[in-house]
């Protein structure tokens, strides 16, 4: 608006001058002082007229700053905004909505919306422009007809009802953004929970171990004595049946008296000498597991790898099979296929008692099995040598296989499994530099895996 102009000598003045300076205008006190009274109510009328003016002008440049931080403020939301009246009508919307219709303010301001929509979801659109109360927010989604077509996102859209100083219903306001945009948010939330729920648990659970290993280590040192005296005794009883029965059968190739052949038929010396063998190499069998066992509780205190050498796979999965099948009391077909010549670098022992412990739980998993087949196979794969140990049992749970390999995860009964044999299996591959998995089959049964850099 133009600022008005005037000169510095107001209309008052110049009327009274001109009254003054006329010589032929003879006017009474009482018609001079009317004049002078509505000469000052002019020059009043126009003061307030200045003012008035001044004022609009800072009003309207009040309201052009606001209006400009409106439109800033909608330019630059990401989402898309669309202001429409009652019946739909566009009557303002932001650059991020112009883009997706690919289409300009002026070709879209005073068309109906529902023309910017894609045919298949127009049905949609009723439900978001309905008359709502103003606390009355509908969602819905809505995929865009852009100049070229219809654009590749769909977009989960909000329905805000817009009111006039009477509380009619005048339209509506449209938000939204793509959905795809909102998926991946959501899926990357999802997996950063994820990730610091399985942190968590680790971290409770390396402290709880922590606390177990430095006990059971302890525990097992107080148990090799036990073991060692278990071992020296049994050798000592193999060499003194070796001398009894020596020295016996030199006495009863002599002829002896007949109160001595009944006594001996009496204490059953010979039935007692038949169950020497037997007895000393159970007691042996049972002292190695002991040990094994007592090995199985040190690597509870978290030891390192140990003593690294060039182990031989075919020669390691046959012992380990074959340890596995023994202590087993019902039969099993297992087949073992394994490439000639694979080598790694590892520690023997503790690579044995890996295969060890997956058998077993294998075999232990068929127990239902009409025909109970194990697979147990080893082949290169570039630098490194894969291992399977497939069987054809129920499988695995699926709500089980994220918690295998978890200390005191069993699914076993009581007192058939503690739970720490794929747990320690899982750390020793860990540290040989593999990752050990489970799966189940298509076919039915489960597989474990895990891969070692060859030698």
């Amino acid at each position: 608006m133009a600022k008005a102009t005037h000169s510095p000598e107001s209309g008052a003045d110049t009327l009274l001058r001109l009254i003054a300076s006329s010589s032929t205008l003879e006017l009474d006190s009482e018609r001079e002082g009317v004049w002078i009274e509505v000469i000052r109510k002019m020059d009043e009328v126009y003061s307030d007229l200045l003012r008035y003016e001044v004022d609009l002008e800072h009003k309207n440049a009040e309201l052009e700053e606001a209006q400009a931080f409106v439109t800033n403020v909608i330019e630059s939301v990401s989402d898309i905004l669309v202001v429409c009246d009652a019946k739909g009508t566009v009557q303002q919307a932001n650059s991020a909505f112009l883009q997706t219709s690919g289409r300009a303010l002026p070709d879209i301001a005073g068309r109906n919306i529902a023309e910017m929509i894609d045919p298949d979801h127009r049905p949609k659109l009723a439900a978001l422009l309905k008359p709502r109360s103003s606390a009355e927010v509908v969602d819905g989604e809505l995929r865009f007809a852009a100049a070229a077509g219809a654009s590749s996102d769909l977009f989960a859209i909000n329905s805000s009802p817009r009111h006039d100083h009477r509380g009619r219903f005048i339209g509506v306001v449209l938000t939204g953004r793509p959905i795809g945009e909102l998926r991946r948010a959501y899926e990357a939330l999802h997996k950063a929970h994820h990730e610091l729920q399985r942190a968590q648990r680790q971290l409770v659970e390396q402290e709880k171990m922590a606390s177990l290993g430095r006990l059971v280590a302890g525990v097992a040192h107080e148990l090799n004595n036990p073991i060692s005296f278990v071992y020296g005794n049994i050798h000592t009883l193999m060499r003194y049946r070796t001398s009894l029965v020596g020295y016996l059968d030199a006495i009863h190739e002599q002829p002896v008296a007949d109160d001595v052949a009944a006594l001996r038929k009496d204490l059953r010396i010979d039935a007692i000498l038949d169950d020497f063998g037997p007895l000393i190499e159970g007691t042996l069998e049972g002292a190695v597991r002991i040990s094994e066992i007592v090995k199985n509780l040190r690597r509870l205190s978290f030891s390192k790898l140990g003593e690294v050498e060039r182990v031989n796979i075919e020669r390691l999965i046959n012992t380990a099979v074959l340890w596995a099948g023994r202590t087993k009391q019902h039969r099993v077909d297992i087949q073992i296929d394994v490439e000639p010549d694979l080598w790694i670098s590892g520690n023997e022992g503790q690579l044995h008692q890996v295969i060890v412990n997956l058998v077993e739980n294998a075999i232990d998993a068929m127990r239902a099995t009409e025909l109970p087949r194990l697979v147990v196979s080893a082949a290169r794969q570039g630098s490194e040598i894969a291992f399977r140990i497939t069987d054809n049992g129920s499988g695995i749970d699926k709500d089980h296989l994220s918690h295998i390999f978890e200390p005191f995860f069993t699914t076993k009964r009581v007192g058939e499994g503690t739970g720490l044999g794929l747990w320690i299996s899982y750390g020793i591959v860990r540290e040989h530099g593999g990752e050990l998995s489970a799966a189940n089959e298509p076919q039915g049964g489960a597989t474990f895996s895990f891969t070692l850099p060859a030698a």
